[in-house]
């Protein structure tokens, strides 16, 4: 029997977790920019790989989504994990990194 942390470890890049976050929390992006006091247009740039979010952007995305900021930015992956289940991972690799 296999270990139980052994399982698959999908990962998507952060224009991803953006869009599933605020999917999970059931918000349109105007809802969104309402509760963390970010622009619209920030998320949408942000969730179609286009910019990436500061760090404060996204500790302020993470509080209004409800989910943790350590799965948000992907830290909570290792980092040997890097192949995305989501065939568009390559179209933005560098634009996704965290700063």
């Amino acid at each position: 029997m296999p270990a139980p942390d052994a399982g698959a470890r999908p990962q998507f890049d952060l224009h991803w977790r953006l869009q599933l976050s605020r999917e999970f929390a059931g918000l349109e992006q105007a809802e969104l920019a309402d509760r963390a006091g970010i622009s619209r247009a920030t998320i949408s740039s942000a969730e179609n790989g286009h910019r990436v979010p500061s760090r404060a952007t996204l500790r302020m995305w993470a509080m209004a989504t409800g989910v943790a900021f350590d799965w948000l930015t992907g830290s909570d992956v290792p980092v040997r994990a890097a192949v995305s289940s989501h065939p568009t991972q390559s179209r933005r690799r560098s634009a996704n990194k965290v700063t």
